[in-house]
């Protein structure tokens, strides 16, 4: 058996995930095209174990962050 030197790569598919802190189901698109990439809040993930937040408690966090800093 012979294996092509290059396979092609599955589509980036959209994902549907809760938010750590408020419980809200939101979906984010793995193609890059995510609303997430549109936000100027740049926050390190995960954060003590958190997985990916909504728009709201994002734009919350990041207001903390600026706030405390």
């Amino acid at each position: 058996m012979t294996i092509p030197k290059e396979m092609p790569l599955a589509p980036a598919l959209a994902r549907s995930l809760i938010c750590s802190r408020c419980g809200t189901e939101f979906g984010c698109d793995l193609s890059g095209t995510c609303w997430c990439a549109e936000e100027t809040a740049r926050l390190p993930m995960p954060v003590k174990g958190e997985d990916c937040l909504c728009r709201a408690c994002l734009r919350k966090a990041a207001a903390e962050a600026s706030a405390a800093g």
